[in-house]
Order: C-alpha cells, then sequence, then structure tokens
C-alpha cells in the first residue's frame, strides 16, 4: 500500500508508504493519499489528521522522476492540475486540522505537500527545498504561491531559483515550519497538538480554516465581510450552545 490511514480515536495518522523511493510521490501514490483524506473529511469521528512519511530519512523526496521524464507541455499540466485537485488542494481545503510531521527530507512535491497542511511540525534531521529548476522545472503543485505565502518574496525566490536546500531550523526561523523537535519526539508532539485541536469546536475550527483561507484568496475587505459571515454562523451551532452553557456552568465543553 502507499499510503497508510491509522486511527486512533479522533485522530488519524496518514503515512506515505513508499520508504524504499524515499517516499517520493507518483499518480498511484497521489491517488491512495486522495482516498484515505476522502475518508478522514467524512469521518465525523475524527478531528485532526497528522501526514508523515514511513521510516526516518524523509517525508516525501520530491516526485518520482521517472514519470515526469517523457512528459510533453500537455501531459506537463494535466499532471500539475490533476495532483492540485486530489493531494494539495484537497488536503489545504480540509475541514479539519491537518498536520504535517516532517521526518526528513521534504523536497519538491514533499514540501508542497507539507506547506498544503495547515501547520508543519520538523524532525531536526529534516532538510527542506524545492530543487525543480536544477531540473529544467518549476514547483508545479502550488509551491511558488505557497512558499512565498509563508515566507515572503524574497525568501521564496531565493529557495526556488537556487534548488537549495535548508535546515529544519532555518525553516522554523523563516516562519515555514511551526516547531522542531528531536526525530523520536516528532510523532509525540505532533499527537499532543492534535490531541488538544481536537477536544476545541470542532464547527469553529472548521469555519476559522475556511475563513483563514479565503482571506488569501480575496481583497482585505471581502475576507473582513466573510470573517463576519462565519462569526455568525457559529452562533447557530450546537458546539456555540454547548461552548457558552460549559462557561457559565465551569464545567468543560463536550462537543459532539
Amino acid at each position: 500500500m502507499n499510503s497508510i490511514l491509522e486511527i486512533d480515536g479522533n485522530i488519524a495518522v496518514l503515512t506515505i508508504n513508499r520508504p524504499d523511493k524515499l517516499n517520493a510521490l507518483n499518480r498511484e501514490t497521489i491517488e491512495s493519499l486522495h482516498d484515505h483524506l476522502s475518508q478522514v473529511r467524512e469521518d465525523r469521528s475524527i478531528r485532526v489528521l497528522i501526514i508523515t512519511g514511513a521510516g526516518t530519512k524523509a517525508f516525501v523526496a520530491g516526485a518520482d522522476i521517472a514519470e515526469l521524464a517523457h512528459l510533453e507541455i500537455e501531459g506537463g499540466e494535466d499532471l500539475a492540475r490533476r495532483g492540485q485537485q486530489l493531494l494539495f488542494d484537497f488536503v489545504e481545503q480540509m475541514p479539519k486540522p491537518v498536520i504535517a510531521a516532517v521526518n526528513g527530507f521534504a523536497l519538491g512535491g514533499g514540501l508542497e505537500l507539507a506547506m498544503s497542511c495547515h501547520i508543519r511540525y520538523a524532525s531536526e534531521n529534516a532538510k527542506l527545498g524545492l530543487p525543480e529548476v536544477s531540473l529544467g522545472l518549476i514547483p508545479g503543485y502550488g509551491g511558488t504561491q505557497r512558499l512565498t505565502q509563508l515566507v515572503g518574496k524574497g525568501k521564496a525566490l531565493e529557495m526556488i531559483t537556487s534548488a537549495g536546500m535548508i535546515s529544519a531550523a532555518e525553516a522554523q526561523e523563516w516562519g515555514l515550519v511551526n516547531k522542531v523537535v528531536a526525530q523520536e519526539n516528532l510523532l509525540t508532539e505532533a499527537k499532543a497538538l492534535a490531541a488538544t485541536i481536537a477536544r476545541q469546536s470542532p464547527e469553529a475550527i472548521a469555519h476559522a480554516l475556511e475563513t483563514v483561507r479565503g482571506g488569501f484568496e480575496m481583497s482585505q475587505k471581502e475576507a473582513l465581510n466573510n470573517e463576519i459571515k462565519h462569526f455568525g454562523a457559529c452562533f447557530g451551532t450546537e458546539d456555540f450552545k454547548e461552548g457558552t452553557s460549559a462557561f457559565l456552568e465551569k464545567r468543560k465543553p463536550e462537543f459532539k
């Protein structure tokens, strides 16, 4: 299996499972990940998803170059478009928080997948980069846009045009990852954060994810109006009733 989904209570861990290929993404792997992501999206019992790579060397070392080598213009466009729809945009648009546990190399499509996630934790040995220009390509799975949003235009262009890698520590300094931990503690730390998130209102979190994402797609005025709309919508939810009742009754909320 190119990906493995494990569910423990309200937290799921999705593992990219091609360790012999450093978890490189090919069409089959992208489709396998999409199927599991669709399952997570529909399962109301799952509140947080963690995505990681098999082994200790790589999260995803990039796209499968053998699959790219013989493509021409139309095939390249189709590859990027389908990949964005099935995986990268699909992850970003998930109504549940997705945490990337970057456990080694995150290069090319691997970094693009990590950037599609809402939160990124990295192991100390992680290396991150977009080496596509060394192959005569550019990032095609959203990397030019998401990297710029996360680290700014100058640093994004430095990474993209140099095809270089940065360390996990540099990535944290640049704002590309949220936290760096020892390799052996990576999943434990990611699960601890997931558990904290899972205790909050899932309906409010879904509204927050949609509102934040909308801020990158709208003008500031439109985004602020969108926030007002989603803020108002929260008042019509069972989670709002439970959250406010719990506060007034001085107890912990129990969101369903």
